[in-house]
């Protein structure tokens, strides 16, 4: 079994594109793009911003922050700035770095993240940034350009089409929860009436919390009304689905499964931030629900009692809420600007969860919140893989993927039964819906932790020693002094050296013109009172004497 999971991982890891993600985390770039003067503050500032832009994107459509901070990172230490430190807390971003050689100057940068929302085609484009910067082709003046393009950007699709895909993801919704044709086309109408009222209310700037209020009212108030049309013409509606519906719809745009991961992943402040944003405008949805029952029961309009306790699913229905999950994940991949890659990818992963909890675990008697979180596991697993195979954000898959699986009956169970006194009920469904977040936060990210075992790549990552290089500690500086003066000491003895050597050299040289001219003073001839001096440097010559005449001798006679 070792030996077939290793030749699984090997061949899953030598085969493929690589996920921005895993590269973030596994390694630098291999070498410097464009670098920047690290000395200089306004450059390392610079490239830091480029950095801090880039997960203000991530964070605002709802990346954990540690995926974030990896990828800021990886911006970094592709412009040279490896040894910076990324700090992220709910919806600001501080990035800290040290400068210099000797004396370490500190630069720093803070940006908040002002506009949460959900557009997945500007997760996909700064994912493609990424990659980019990281192979070298995007220098940073065109990286600030690209950035800016996309702050100004549209939406890839007009409003119309989000509005179709929320109503897509109403549909389905219904079905999964067990309705028929009726009431999928009344959960259509439901999501394109609350989606349609709070994209109005954002251009009026109005807060997020009265979007939820608003928007459990309009969940309500048509059920209420179909209910009692449905009862005058003889038939029966089943509102509590609907409701039910809306809810899902209301929920899909919240962190709550977001705030569970940063929290799973060790980012404890920015999922308390998260969960209580979350937890608030979920308890807005439930003021909403509850504005409308009343007001219903005013005109007549009563809803009847629900069930406190879920119905298990039957296998006969699971092909039909396979395929409601399917349908609600792809519908929200639309409603959220995904690109039709990303939409095929989430509703295959979508339907593998399904399958897993309906036609495996449930038919099998395994309880809920198990089922959920191995379903989460799968939703995680393989959207995870199919994301790093067709290079598109692994958070996509994610988030889609378990969104048909919200609780939003649970929610509704729960505030039903505390609104007519039943404590007991109401806090066991809505502990129950809390196990249900949790289950599918913390199934995603096993899931996705094993995707990224699989596929990710066998590199080396050094990012530790850039941590302690870019660390300043009094030793750090002590040594730094004591180099510095070893230094100045050192220039100051080879000064010196220098200075005897070249005073040395002069006087050799003086020394040496003085002989060389005394020579030839004494060798030229001078000429004083008749006297002719020679130099004692002249070859002496031996005299030239004439020959002794010889006597003549001649004999005699």
């Amino acid at each position: 079994m070792t030996t077939v999971l290793k030749n699984l991982r090997e061949a899953l890891r030598s085969s493929g594109p690589v996920a921005t993600i895993d590269q973030a985390r596994t390694s630098p770039p291999p070498s410097v793009l464009a670098p920047v003067d690290l000395t200089d503050p306004a450059q390392v500032a610079a490239v830091m911003t480029i950095g801090a832009r880039v997960g203000e994107i991530l964070i605002a459509n709802g990346t954990t922050s540690s995926d974030a901070k990896a990828q800021i990172h990886a911006v970094t230490s592709s412009y040279g700035l490896h040894y910076c430190h990324v700090d992220i807390t709910l919806n600001t971003i501080t990035v800290n770095s040290l400068i210099g050689t000797a004396r370490k100057q500190p630069v720093g940068v803070f940006r908040v993240v002002s506009d949460m929302s959900e557009n997945y085609s500007k997760l996909q484009e700064v994912d493609r940034l990424i990659r980019s910067i990281r192979a070298g082709a995007t220098p940073p003046e065109m990286a600030e350009k690209i950035l800016d393009d996309l702050y100004n950007a549209k939406p890839p699709y007009p409003l119309w089409v989000s509005i179709a895909g929320w109503s897509i993801m109403g549909a389905a919704i219904s079905i999964l929860l067990g309705g028929d044709w009726f009431m999928s086309v009344l959960g259509a109408f439901t999501a394109a009436l609350i989606t349609s009222i709070n994209a109005w209310l954002g251009k009026k700037e109005l807060p997020y919390f009265y979007h939820c209020v608003l928007g459990g009212f309009v969940a309500t108030v048509p059920a209420a009304l179909f209910y009692t049309l449905a009862a005058r013409a003889g038939t029966t509606i089943v509102p509590s689905q609907v409701i039910a519906t809306g809810i899902v719809v209301l929920l899909a745009g919240l962190t709550l499964v977001q705030s569970l991961q940063d929290g799973v992943t060790g980012s404890p402040v920015t999922a308390s931030g998260r969960f209580f944003a979350a937890l608030l405008n979920t308890g807005a949805i439930v003021a909403g629900v509850a504005i409308g029952i009343q007001v219903a029961d005013l005109f007549g309009a009563g809803l009847p009692p629900i069930e406190t306790q879920p119905p298990t699913p039957t296998y006969s229905s699971a092909a039909v809420r396979i395929f409601g999950g399917t349908a609600a994940a792809a519908g929200f991949a639309l409603a959220v600007y995904a690109e039709r890659r990303a939409i095929v990818v989430t509703a295959v992963t979508a339907f593998i969860g399904g399958f897993a909890y309906y036609a495996v675990l449930i038919p099998f008697g395994s309880g809920r919140l198990f089922a959920t979180a191995i379903c989460a596991v799968m939703v995680g697993l393989a959207g995870g893989l199919l994301a790093r195979r067709f290079l598109i954000a692994p958070l996509i898959t994610a988030v889609a993927g378990v969104t048909p699986f919200l609780p939003g009956s649970g929610v509704y169970r729960s505030m039903y039964a505390l609104l007519n006194e039943q404590t007991v009920l109401g806090l066991n469904n809505l502990f129950l819906a809390i196990g249900t977040c949790l289950a599918l936060a913390g199934g995603v990210v096993l899931g996705e932790w094993f995707a990224r075992r699989l596929r990710r790549p066998q590199l080396f990552n050094p990012y530790r020693a850039f941590r302690a290089a870019g660390r300043v500690t009094f030793q750090q500086i002590r040594r730094a002094e004591q180099a510095a003066s070893r230094r100045l000491s050192e220039q100051a003895a080879r000064n010196l050296a220098k200075n005897q050597a070249k005073n040395q050299a002069k006087n050799q040289a003086k020394i040496q013109a003085k002989t060389q001219s005394k020579n030839q003073s004494k060798g030229q001839t001078k000429t004083h009172t008749g006297v002719q001096f020679k130099s004692k440097s002249e070859p002496k010559t031996a005299p030239k004497t004439e020959p002794k005449a010889q006597p003549d001798v001649r004999p005699t006679d």
